[in-house]
């Protein structure tokens, strides 16, 4: 799955690709453009050269000679004028090598009057290119690229009774004027400005798109004092707070559902408590009536006494299963205090050593020495001798039970391990559930008791997986001391 980010940042790489693409092309059509503009202007300059060489033939055919003086140069000048006249912006004239330029004409020259000096800035130049035509008795063209234009001189050889005379042509090619060029320039400063802007744009929405999702998720990383779902605050975006809103009517109706799913559990928690409850109290009352008719109808006091000792065994019954019960429905605060664990454990397990030794099991403690841990000890003592009860009467003869604490990954670890028989499957799942029990004898409450303590504590109690043997943990937050 890619990401906005992901998205956003190809989105901006594809502006990027397809306005280099864009600046290329422009600036690509400008040079052609430019190349397009000097091609014109050398044919113009050949055109203009090959004019003035026709022109030329004409003016000396049947000519016998004459010295070269100001009367012929001024002859030529006509000559140049109608040669270079259909050839706007060009400039040109007659040369020989040993006098120079002989005639000079720029007819199409847009100043307020004739020019009629040679370009002396360019003279070289001239000079130079009308002594390569001369010498290889062919036209020769240079041009000269600047920044601003491109200047294009065209000479060719001219046949007659005059030795050594060439005729030149020259122009210049605009580079960086006229329509293509700021056309280019209006191109690349749109594009520039386009990119720029998507730039500085994709970027906002990317920074402000980020720091809006962290937002949310910090909100929803948030620990809350129950299992709904955090009020996630508006963002500002409208997508975004469209998806804010869906959380938080989301959070709204699992609120009101787990709201009634616990109202009805505890209803159904109610359902079986009373049923259990009914058929707990029924038993030992309907035998306290038994024997009491037993005892009514019998004259010996023998039996009399029998059948009181009877009720009283199951009014001790249905004592020690009323305040099992209101132990674990109305269970008291913890009052924490510092708790040496190797003492605590020691003390929790003296009780019980005679009952053990009775059934002939061994019963040890283990725990990490020095540590001293914050918890109510009344209460996670009850607890363990819960536990431990448990695991005496479903051990064998000759069987181990380890009653251990440990702190590990910020927790503090209470087990109790036996190495009796284990637990049957089909009740591993209800183990902490009132009146379930593995005895006949059993109320069922003990576990429940244990686990009500352990939640007390903000922890949970379990049944720990082991290979053999049953093994049963409760974990508290660890508070050291």
């Amino acid at each position: 799955m890619r990401s906005l980010r992901s998205r956003l940042s190809a989105l901006w790489l594809m502006l990027a690709v397809s306005g280099a693409a864009t600046a290329y092309l422009l600036v690509e059509s400008f040079q052609q453009s430019n190349d397009a503009r000097v091609a014109r202007a050398q044919d113009l300059v050949t055109r203009g050269c090959r004019d003035i060489a026709d022109r030329y033939q004409f003016f000396v055919s049947g000519w016998r000679g004459a010295p070269v003086d100001d009367s012929l140069k001024q002859d030529l000048i006509p000559l140049l004028q109608s040669a270079l006249a259909a050839t706007p912006g060009v400039e040109g004239g007659i040369w020989q090598t040993e006098t120079g330029s002989l005639a000079y004409a720029y007819p199409t020259y847009e100043g307020t009057g004739p020019k009629t000096d040679l370009p002396a800035a360019e003279l070289s130049v001239i000079k130079q290119i009308n002594s390569d035509a001369q010498r290889s008795g062919r036209p020769f063209t240079t041009k000269n690229a600047g920044r601003s234009q491109t200047l294009i001189v065209h000479a060719c050889p001219l046949r007659g009774p005059l030795q050594n005379v060439t005729a030149w042509t020259m122009t210049r090619a605009a580079a960086a004027e006229g329509p293509a060029y700021m056309h280019l320039l209006i191109g690349l400063i749109v594009l520039a400005a386009t990119l720029l802007g998507s730039a500085i744009w994709l970027a906002w929405i990317l920074v402000s798109w980020s720091r809006r999702i962290a937002m949310i998720e910090t909100a929803l990383g948030e620990p809350t004092d129950n299992a709904d779902l955090p009020q996630l605050p508006h963002t500002g975006a409208r997508e975004l707070d469209r998806l804010v809103d869906a959380v938080n009517d989301a959070g709204h109706r699992l609120s009101a559902e787990r709201m009634r799913a616990t109202a009805a559990e505890r209803l159904a928690a109610v359902g079986r408590l009373s049923a259990t409850l009914a058929h707990e109290i029924r038993n030992p009352i309907a035998a306290m009536r038994l024997k009491a008719e037993n005892a009514l109808a019998s004259p010996d006091p023998a039996r009399k006494a029998g059948a009181l000792e009877a009720i009283l065994q199951q009014v001790a019954r249905l004592d020690a299963l009323l305040r099992d019960l209101l132990a674990m429905t109305q269970a008291s605060q913890p009052k924490t205090r510092p708790v040496e664990l190797d003492d605590f454990l020691q003390a929790t397990i003296e009780a019980h050593r005679d009952v053990a030794a009775r059934h002939g099991q061994s019963l040890r403690a283990v725990a990490p020495s020095s540590a001293r841990c914050c918890f109510d000890p009344a209460q996670l003592q009850r607890a363990l001798d819960n536990l431990i009860l448990n695991a005496i009467q479903n051990t064998p003869e000759g069987g181990e039970i380890v009653v251990a604490a440990e702190i590990a990954d910020g927790r503090l670890l209470f087990r109790v391990t036996d190495s009796g028989p284990g637990i049957a499957p089909g009740i591993r799942d209800r183990l902490f559930e009132p009146f379930v029990s593995t005895r006949a004898d059993g109320t069922g409450l003990g576990l429940a008791i244990v686990r009500e303590i352990a939640r007390a504590h903000h922890g949970d109690a379990q049944l720990a997986p082991v290979s053999t043997g049953t093994s049963f943990e409760i974990s508290l937050p660890w508070q050291p001391s």
